[in-house]
């Protein structure tokens, strides 16, 4: 099998200009958080969608009460907020803390701009390991995951019905395949996903990666090209449409609540939407290729602290972080956004004692895995889209999925090298 090296590199911070979410009165530049007082730590994070009156603005600002210190909050889409921090960290003028989408969190440890969470003084053991895998280098842990979603299968239970299809009766490859074959012999249409050429496509193919049995280090191997074979069956019977080559994950789920398609392959972060569909719908994990349950890719963030050179910060930054992941405060976060699946056993458990409907998604999470685990860290991207420009290629036709990971595993090769 090959393996790619996984060397540690330094990081150049990308000079990218960020403007502030209008609206957000915490809104302030790199140069402002670093004149935060000892009364004011700085947080940013990715929501910039959750303005300064909303639920998770009130509950970022109820842990600062908590520690007795005013929080000065800052949000950025998801690239931007990795861009701009590391330009704050090359200042000397980073945040007090900052929460990351979990691929991010390799990249900043990689620029040595993040505490270890032993150097934090917070003991870890608590959180459920594949998920903390995520934000783990060098055997190192750079955060905690506030919270974490993932991928599975929805079902339009009235499709499934007329067609004669027990859902649970789908238990691998084989059994789904066989199921959207009778969907669309009796009029309907079968399963949509997202294969676009983005990390989208990368987060949805992955399950079915994973449930051959490949690795990301070994983009051309015969379990690989199973997976891939199998979305290209999909198309070339008519079980999944054309387009689902250009799909996001949003565009996935337009198609889906039209009440056409038997599955849609989407996360967590669609619970409240499919129970306010026009038609009845249900939720199954994503079988593997033989069997069992397909581990699929985590989604979400996790909470860290950068460098500080006044490390006294430190001792309040760790009140704020611990009473944002108490089992209680995950739960908080959870019903916040109402897609999040606490990252504790105890949290787990808490939330499902509230919401007893969302026990296939803590199982999912349970079973997930982080893209950056098994020590991928910021080699991971470059896999990544030499995966989704593989997977792009064998849809439309341009390549067999043999040769269009072949090719994927050359190229990635190529860029860590």
């Amino acid at each position: 099998m090959k393996r790619f090296s996984t060397p540690v590199r330094a990081v150049s911070a990308a000079g990218t200009a960020v403007l502030c979410i209008a609206g957000l009165s915490a809104c302030s530049s790199s140069d402002d958080s670093a004149q935060a007082g000892s009364d004011t730590y700085t947080w940013w994070d990715p929501y910039p969608q959750h303005d300064e009156s909303s639920d998770w603005a009130q509950r970022v600002a109820a842990c600062g009460d908590e520690a007795g210190v005013t929080i000065e909050r800052t949000a950025y889409d998801t690239t931007a907020l990795t861009n701009q921090a590391l330009l704050a960290a090359q200042e000397g003028n980073s945040p007090d803390i900052i929460l990351l989408d979990n691929p991010a969190v390799s990249t900043l440890a990689d620029a040595g701009m993040l505490t270890t969470m032993s150097e934090f003084g917070l003991d870890t053991s608590r959180f459920d390991e594949n998920l903390l895998a995520a934000g783990v280098v060098g055997g190192d842990a750079y955060g905690i995951p506030i919270g974490a979603n993932t991928l599975s299968l929805y079902y339009n239970k009235t499709i499934l019905d007329a067609a004669g299809v027990d859902p649970a009766s789908i238990t691998d490859w084989q059994s789904l395949t066989a199921a959207l074959e009778k969907v669309v012999a009796n009029g309907d249409k079968g399963i949509t996903f997202a294969g676009i050429g983005t990390e989208e496509g990368s987060f949805q193919f992955l399950p079915w990666f994973w449930g051959a049995g490949a690795d990301l280090r070994d983009l051309d191997s015969p379990e690989a090209v199973a997976a891939l074979e199998l979305w290209k069956g999909w198309l070339d019977a008519g079980y999944a449409p054309n387009t689902v080559i250009n799909n996001s994950q949003n565009t996935t789920w337009e198609e889906f609540l039209t009440g056409r398609f038997a599955f849609a392959e989407n996360g967590t972060w669609q619970v409240n939407s499919a129970a306010e569909a026009e038609f009845p719908t249900g939720v199954i994990q994503i079988p593997g290729r033989d069997g069992g349950v397909a581990q699929t890719p985590t989604g979400g963030e996790f909470i860290t602290a950068p460098v500080q050179e006044d490390e006294a910060r430190y001792d309040v930054t760790k009140q704020i972080v611990e009473c944002m992941t108490t089992p209680e405060g995950l739960v908080k976060t959870a019903n916040t956004f109402a897609y999040y699946i606490p990252s504790t056993q105890a949290g787990q458990k808490e939330l499902l004692a509230q919401h007893p409907e969302l026990e296939t998604w803590v199982e999912a999470v349970r079973n997930a895995k982080g893209r950056t685990s098994d020590d991928l860290g910021t080699d991971y991207p470059k896999i990544s889209e030499a995966l989704w420009t593989a997977v792009q290629k064998a849809l439309s036709g341009s390549m067999s999925p043999k040769d269009a990971l072949a090719e994927a595993q050359s190229n990635a090769e190529a860029e860590i090298e």
